[in-house]
């Protein structure tokens, strides 16, 4: 049964720009499969004659948008975000490998998966690519409440068999049966999708990176997920292991772990050369400013990423990343493109920084046209936006004259009570 929205409208056109209906309307209806997808969309004076015959809901003074897209986080460091360090390295030894070796446990693991969904939900994001731990339990844990939540959803088991504490080193072989086995059950089923996943290839011997990359090319249209380039203490270690590369993104090259659909997160101390690989093998870069700024790693380069036209999107990186919240990110973003670009003052338009949280995220991961976006045929995942849920957003929305005013208004002063609810496309029962 089709059902209609009526409300403010934002969406996007194929080069990223900014579409808005004050008075609007989304129609979305089942497809062939059950599931709810976009059916039309656009200002209420233009579509509802098209649509006479569907019941619609008012919702007065909201806002329909995309449902946001996280490109990077970490769904077992939940419970470290905000937890003090030194930087990357020392972070990792204190805080992240001690909480990750718990998730050996398939009891631990789903508990958490619900607290770390319940965050998203609340925060409007309704999509992820997201790290698991090197158990397969949390994998499963994972994709277990996310299909029971009908989301799109995409996690895979971490390859980390050298350099790593007991609790979270694995096995080189098993490490890549379990990964294989983990495909064949969990990819491309229902909303659900398989990130073959090192952690950094300083964890992972040169056979795990080798069967990884075989894995990759066996299973084309999973993702490949895993960091690059964070840290200056990070690349100089890369660089002692790896002599023969021409830099440490190199060294996935060589493993075959770069095509479209691979995500690497940070890409902070990149060379043009590096920007040039990533735009030539259609990889793409997920920013992390909130992590960025918390672990002092540096300042992605948002100029060079342009200049070179590669693609990237907008990700929390929880628990190094300080929010759960797609405002905090975008505002992060906003400030590392004011003062930490190789030419300062580059100034982000806020429905940019929409854009690479939602549309151009799903572009950056290969989803185009499925999810990021209320165009036609799109799944029907899309949040209720309130740009008057506290005193002051009330106050600042109200004197917004334009689309960018009332964005960067929400950027600014919003979080999770901007978002009343999310919607998410859920395939009615057989």
């Amino acid at each position: 049964m089709k059902k209609a929205y009526r409300a403010a409208l934002l969406r996007f056109d194929p080069e990223g720009r900014a579409l808005y209906d004050e008075d609007g309307l989304l129609v979305v209806g089942p497809d062939t499969e059950g599931r709810q997808r976009v059916i039309d969309a656009g200002s209420h004076a233009a579509v509802a004659p098209h649509h006479v015959d569907v019941a619609v809901t008012d919702l007065p003074g909201r806002i329909l948008a995309p449902g946001f897209i996280d490109m990077h986080i970490h769904f077992p460091q939940t419970d470290i975000i905000g937890a003090p360090s030194e930087g990357l390295l020392p972070w990792l030894e204190n805080y992240t490998f001690p909480a990750e070796s718990r998730f050996a446990d398939p009891a631990h693991s789903a508990e958490v998966a619900e607290v770390f969904f319940d965050e998203l939900m609340r925060n409007g994001v309704t999509t992820s690519l997201t790290f698991a731990t090197s158990h397969p339990a949390s994998v499963t844990a994972f994709f277990e409440s996310a299909q029971k939540r009908q989301l799109r959803m995409i996690t895979g088991k971490v390859l980390q068999d050298r350099h790593s504490p007991d609790g979270v080193r694995d096995n080189t072989e098993q490490s890549l049966v379990d990964t294989e086995t983990l495909i064949r059950r969990w990819h491309n089923v229902d909303r659900l999708g398989y990130a073959i996943t090192p952690r950094f290839a300083p964890t992972s011997t040169d056979a795990q990176l080798q069967g990884a990359g075989e894995l990759a090319a066996k299973y084309s249209d999973t993702w490949i997920h895993s960091h690059v380039a964070e840290n200056k203490d990070e690349v100089a270690w890369a660089r002692e292991l790896f002599p023969q590369a021409r830099s440490y993104l190199d060294v996935y090259t060589g493993f075959g772990l770069m095509r479209e659909r691979a995500v690497y997160a940070h890409c902070i101390h990149f060379d043009d050369a590096d920007r040039q690989l990533m735009r030539e093998t259609k990889t793409a870069s997920a920013v992390s400013p909130t992590s960025n700024l918390f672990l002092g790693s540096g300042f992605f380069d948002f100029e060079g990423a342009d200049r070179v036209d590669y693609r990237y999107g907008l990700a929390s990186d929880v628990g190094g990343g300080t929010s759960f919240s797609p405002f905090a990110t975008m505002l992060a973003a906003y400030y590392v493109g004011r003062e930490g670009q190789t030419k300062p003052g580059v100034s982000i338009a806020p429905s940019q920084l929409w854009w690479r949280h939602t549309g151009g995220a799903a572009r950056a991961l290969g989803l185009e046209g499925v999810v990021g976006n209320l165009q036609p045929g799109c799944e029907a995942d899309f949040v209720v936006i309130d740009p008057k849920a506290t005193p002051l957003l009330a106050r600042k929305t109200a004197l917004a004259t334009n689309l960018e005013e009332l964005l960067f208004a929400m950027i600014v002063l919003g979080d999770d009570r901007l978002i009343e609810r999310a919607v998410i496309s859920q395939a009615l029962p057989n």
